[in-house]
């Protein structure tokens, strides 16, 4: 497949991905069972993460959505901007990040000390993929889908330069 100036090869068809997302919801669902977590999806990326799974929530829980980037073509630009807050207040709310990719950990390594500020009663992190070998911050993952070599991914949310979001297959680049 072709986006932009760039080639990407398969590499996690549409039937794995959301198999995996049935089962991290079926682990949520236990864990979280008469606790009404407020699940924080992070936009752009994570928003087709987060519609699936939450399909596949069974328990009482809100969802809400933030604005966080860091990312302009296929690398990190070590800025963090925030677009859109949070209005839901966290004190004493059990909390699950929605992430469609940890890699570097610098977007969440910037964003959790504003959670951790308003005392939610837990702080968890799931995401679909997680890169440890291109982790730099320290971070828990506490649910991941599928954990990927260092490199880049498109489709299911990913993108390259605002293109590729719109795939149900996940793509490598073809280097």
């Amino acid at each position: 497949m072709q986006v932009h100036d760039k080639k990407f090869k398969p590499y996690i068809s549409a039937a794995e991905v959301n198999e995996r997302i049935k089962l991290l919801a079926e682990k949520l669902n236990a864990d979280y069972k008469g606790k009404k977590p407020l699940f924080i999806a992070i936009l752009n990326g994570s928003f087709m993460f987060a519609a699936e799974l939450f399909k596949s929530i069974h328990i009482e829980a809100e969802i809400s959505f933030i604005k966080l980037a860091s990312y302009k073509g296929t690398k990190s630009t070590g800025n963090v901007i925030t677009s859109i807050g949070l209005d839901e207040p966290l004190k004493g709310r059990h909390v699950i990040i929605l992430e469609d990719i940890v890699d570097t950990g610098k977007t969440l390594s910037q964003f959790l000390p504003q959670l951790h500020d308003q005392q939610p009663a837990s702080l968890k992190i799931a995401s679909l993929l997680f890169k440890p070998d291109a982790l730099q911050h320290s971070l828990t993952i506490d649910y991941h889908g599928f954990t990927v070599p260092n490199k880049f991914l498109l489709g299911f949310g990913l993108d390259y330069d605002g293109l590729g979001r719109n795939t149900a297959d996940i793509y490598q680049l073809d280097e």
